[in-house]
């Protein structure tokens, strides 16, 4: 949901079980196991943001005026994707899964191809779910899955609760808490 805080009210709101019967038609008439979002991330440009979900895939949007749009989905874990981070100053995004694994994603290439006029997007009616079911965008959009590949792949082992990513003498690094008392440190690339 996309809210108004100050009238206190949702302006937009999307549900990723929508997405999932229009991206499969054959799965429309069936709730087995709806995707949940599991965590939210927002890039620094401020107007993008990721959502990891239990079906293990990444979705990306963009908020365009009062709305927002799906920019990209791709499938990230075998089990749910229940960490998501944006990396500050860049399109990196790092994902966290059920799976124990740990993934970086470069998806600054992939983000803003699909890209409307704010201008249009504005003048949209709420009622705007038909209008995408042409597949134009849900089928680009979730095609792209299979030709994005992570840069990095760390085997953390253990489902991953909560990762960041800091810097520590001079190099950067990502922290990987599970259920354990401890905390993983893993090197990460450099941007």
């Amino acid at each position: 949901m996309l809210w108004n805080l100050q009238k206190a009210r949702p302006l937009w709101t999307t549900n990723l079980q929508e997405c999932e019967a229009e991206d499969n038609p054959q799965s429309a008439g069936q709730l087995f196991n709806p995707p949940l979002a599991h965590s939210l991330s927002v890039a620094s440009c401020g107007n993008i943001f990721g959502c990891g979900a239990q079906d293990g895939k990444v979705r990306i949007f963009r908020v365009t005026g009062v709305k927002f749009e799906r920019e990209l989905e791709f499938k990230g874990h075998s089990l749910g994707v229940s960490q998501v981070l944006f990396m500050p100053e860049t399109y990196w995004l790092l994902t966290g899964g059920n799976d124990g694994k740990v993934l970086l994603w470069d998806v600054s290439s992939d983000v803003g191809k699909q890209q409307k006029s704010p201008a249009k997007s504005l003048h949209r009616r709420k009622a705007q779910a038909p209008a995408r079911k042409d597949g134009k965008l849900n089928k680009a959009a979730s095609n792209d899955h299979a030709r994005i590949l992570p840069k990095l792949t760390i085997e953390h082992g253990e489902k991953v609760n909560w990762l960041t990513c800091t810097e520590i003498k001079g190099s950067r690094r990502v922290l990987v808490a599970d259920q354990s008392s401890s905390i993983s440190v893993y090197p990460l690339p450099e941007s």
